[in-house]
């Protein structure tokens, strides 16, 4: 990144930092609590010399609304050029609900945006927009006010030149809201008139026609809408049907299931037609940045690979920013299973002195952070097969397959990798994981290996049985007693013939 960052790589460095600790504790916090960690989350990356924003914004006031829904953040610079920064994040959600939560089968009145004539948006971006703006913080910088109270009050301590910038950003549904808050903001009266830009990431589509006729009308000093070309999440609602045909080679390809999902998605519109506002502004358009691993003509492969174009640190990279400080990472537990009391090695990265351990919903209150990758911890009381998740102030570890305990046992039966993952028919594949047992039997798809191998708990073999398509992808699956490993990208195995 160049000394002076683009502006680019500020407003989507502020977007990514609206994702810290974006879900509560596993194990339950109040709203108190998680907004405090969120705060102390982004208040100790906004002061990173090493991120975009080089340590010079300061956070002005955050609120979460009921529910966890949505968070909005205010912050503003601190090298004099008097630069303020409205930061929505929009609904934790994976994609599929991103794109099924927002009802937009129904459009409604916007008459909060300042438009002399009526305009129309989604029900569902109204409600999200609403519940943005009634939001109140309940913790410092700015106790007990809305959005734009706050930025009232941090417009009247502003020095009067040079003239002010507001930036309304986003990514994802944060950037649906955000062309929602800047209309809104720009009709408000302030005690020093700002300059408003607005410039937001992987956005769907707020409104109808006559919303983007509007907002386009309304003198930006920057409006601009960045899009990787790849991403589905923009594509809703416009023209979502178009992602059905990607992605071109090395792909992956849609499969008959992920195109009835997608025209199964678009036809939540009713009918109604959105549109996009503001400059499209496209990067990643020859599909160079994309995750490897994810490019077989399966489902999970194409889930996989949509969200990885649409991550924040997908956007981070494209527009050439540093990435982000990530939420803590499990990538196994050691033993599977034992009862509680018993001490478990937990590795992974990110790890800090503040972390905090879950077991399924039971909070571990014995554990000592070894280093930022391993963690001993004592198993809490609980039942069943939970994920051990690690908390710090930049979230919650996602949940992952081998980071599973088992109360009482057995060891949950886990696949993490075969090799080769091609090959023809009868090809020796050894497969990786857990729980593994002598006895086992494994499947290629729904064809059993007849050669089998157990070698140890974390490691088979087996030989791949015919198909009906000798040139096809599948999922490799053990069986252990009635227990059977789950399916993901890890476990694929491409048949190139006989």
């Amino acid at each position: 990144m160049a000394p002076d960052p683009t502006t680019a790589q500020v407003t989507m460095t502020l977007a990514a930092l609206a994702a810290s600790g974006a879900t509560p504790r596993p194990s339950g916090e109040t709203p108190q609590q998680q907004t405090e960690r969120i705060i102390t989350g982004i208040n100790a990356q906004l002061s990173d010399p090493s991120l975009a924003t080089q340590g010079a914004w300061k956070l002005v006031w955050l609120a979460l609304s009921e529910a966890n829904a949505n968070m909005a953040y205010i912050a503003r610079s601190t090298n004099g050029s008097n630069e303020f920064a409205v930061v929505a994040r929009g609904t934790d959600a994976d994609l599929t609900d991103i794109l099924e939560d927002l009802d937009v089968g129904t459009v409604v009145p916007f008459p909060e945006s300042g438009s002399p004539k009526p305009i129309a948006v989604s029900k569902g971006a109204m409600d999200a927009f609403k519940r943005v703006v009634n939001a109140r913080s309940i913790a410092s910088p700015s106790p007990n006010v809305t959005l734009a109270q706050a930025l009232t009050a941090a417009l009247n301590s502003a020095p009067s030149s040079p003239q002010p910038t507001v930036y309304l950003t986003g990514h994802s549904l944060g950037g649906c809201i955000a062309t929602m808050l800047a209309p809104y903001l720009q009709a408000q009266t302030w005690p020093k008139q700002p300059k408003f830009a607005v410039i937001t990431y992987a956005a769907p589509t707020a409104g109808v026609q006559s919303f983007v006729d509007y907002f386009d009308s309304v003198p930006w000093v920057i409006d601009e809408r960045h899009n990787n070309a790849y991403d589905l999440v923009p594509h809703a609602w416009a023209d979502l049907d178009t992602t059905a045909g990607w992605y071109p080679s090395p792909g992956p390809q849609a499969t008959e299931e992920v195109k009835l999902l997608i025209g199964a998605i678009s036809k939540r519109t009713k009918g109604n037609v959105y549109v996009q506002p503001g400059t499209l502004c496209p990067m990643n358009t020859s599909y160079t940045s994309l995750a490897k691993n994810l490019v077989n003509k399966t489902t999970q492969d194409f889930l996989g690979q949509v969200a990885f174009q649409h991550a924040n640190s997908t956007y981070l990279d494209l527009v050439g920013a540093p990435a982000v400080p990530s939420a803590p990472v499990v990538t196994d537990v050691t033993p599977t299973f034992g009862e509680p009391g018993a001490t478990v090695t937990i590795n992974g990265t990110g790890f800090s002195k503040d972390s905090m351990v879950d077991f399924g919903h039971f909070a571990c209150p014995t554990r000592n952070i070894d280093s930022d990758s391993r963690i001993t911890a004592k198993v809490p009381n609980g039942t069943g097969v939970v994920h051990v998740r690690v908390t710090n102030t930049l979230g919650t570890s996602p949940a992952v397959a081998m980071g599973q305990f088992a109360y009482g046992g057995p060891a949950p039966v886990v696949v993490s990798a075969v090799s080769p993952t091609s090959g023809k028919v009868g090809t020796l594949v050894t497969i990786s994981g857990s729980g593994f047992a002598n006895g086992a039997t494994v499947h290629f798809k729904d064809k059993a290996s007849d050669s089998v191998k157990f070698v140890s708990t974390g490691q088979i073999t087996a030989t791949a049985p015919g198909q009906l398509d000798d040139y096809q992808t599948v999922n490799i699956t053990v069986t252990v007693g009635k227990a059977t490993s789950p399916t993901s990208p890890a476990d694929e195995f491409t048949y190139t013939g006989r």
